[in-house]
């Protein structure tokens, strides 16, 4: 993807769903949404399109993503903040611009269609290209870092740990043992070393060998489980009374930690047995759908990359100055 054609490529995943959750909260004038993983601006383009009173504060950490969606997004500019961020400084990010609240907030998870379709990012298994995996190049450890220094132990836990990943013990001794040779610095090379552990039954079975492994580099390249669990808690926080939020996760372990938090602030917090609920012990949260919403097979026809998507979405139902 190029930065002439970022909008015409680019298809948000379950687009009109998100908006139409957020809608209750978020049309009218004055009100202000965060989109939290801006990416190429789909979503922000199609708030700031539908409610015209609506003032969008977007995050990503990724520059090139910024100044893609800066241009996508420069017939709304005086209605927008667009900022170089990770989620979890939403607090920082509202203390700067001087916002004390806000009635919506979306995060869509995961690697962007930005950061999947250039090649020198590193991020796809179906191309040669430079082993890197940051979502902002411009500081942090890549994933060569990562596979060429990380001990033994502590590579087979994170691919087992963040991917998932059952042959992860036969990948990482295949990884150090390639190391010791020659550093691992590409796609690639990466690529035909999984695949010389990994049984081809089992990638028949469960897509791409390479899969999940690329996925726990990913994740522990840029700390992203980590500055999740920060960043759910601070959305609820920086919440209005009914305001909304809206989660699409991609895999099982960013899904388990937006549903931790929906589900503890959506009960009381009242000790056992006691007497009286008071204020503080009622729930902040309700749930506005059960368990979590999937992308139609239309949806995921048109956009290939919705397939895995998990929709969770909450309102907030107990001020938050109650403390």
């Amino acid at each position: 993807m190029n930065a002439q054609q970022p909008a015409g490529h680019h298809v948000p995943v379950l687009r009109e769903r998100c908006v139409s959750l957020l809608e209750p909260a978020i049309d009218g004038t004055g009100a202000v949404v965060i989109d939290a993983t801006l990416g190429l601006g789909g979503h922000s383009e199609a708030m700031l399109n539908r409610f015209p009173g609506l003032h969008l504060i977007g995050i990503d950490r990724d520059e090139e993503a910024l100044a893609l969606s800066t241009e996508r997004l420069a017939a709304y500019q005086d209605r927008i903040d667009l900022v170089h961020a990770v989620y979890d400084e939403i607090p920082d990010v509202l203390d700067d611009l001087g916002v004390p609240a806000v009635n919506g907030v979306l995060f869509d998870l995961g690697v962007s269609s930005l950061q999947l379709d250039e090649r020198e990012r590193g991020f796809a298994y179906s191309f040669d290209a430079p082993l890197d995996m940051r979502m902002d190049s411009s500081e942090g450890q890549t994933a060569a870092d990562v596979v060429n220094q990380y001990p033994l132990q502590q590579l087979r836990t994170i691919i087992r740990r963040w991917g998932e990943e059952k042959f992860a013990g036969r990948i990482a001794e295949a990884i150090a043992a390639a190391r010791a040779d020659e550093p691992i610095t590409t796609t690639g090379q990466l690529v035909e070393i999984i695949r010389s552990v990994v049984p081809a039954a089992a990638a028949r079975s469960g897509g791409h060998p390479a899969k999940r492994t690329f996925q726990a580099l990913r994740i522990e390249v840029n700390q992203e489980l980590e500055a999740l669990q920060r960043a759910i808690p601070a959305a609820v926080d920086a919440l209005m009374l009914d305001g909304r939020i809206v989660v699409m996760s991609y895999h099982s372990l960013e899904d388990q930690i937006v549903k931790s938090v929906f589900n503890s602030r959506s009960q009381s917090s009242a000790p056992k047995g006691f007497p009286v609920e008071l204020d503080e012990h009622k729930p902040e949260l309700k749930r506005l759908s059960r368990g979590t919403e999937a992308p139609s097979a239309a949806e995921t026809a048109e956009n290939p990359r919705a397939a895995s998507a998990k929709l969770r979405a909450v309102e907030r139902i107990r001020d938050r100055r109650v403390a």
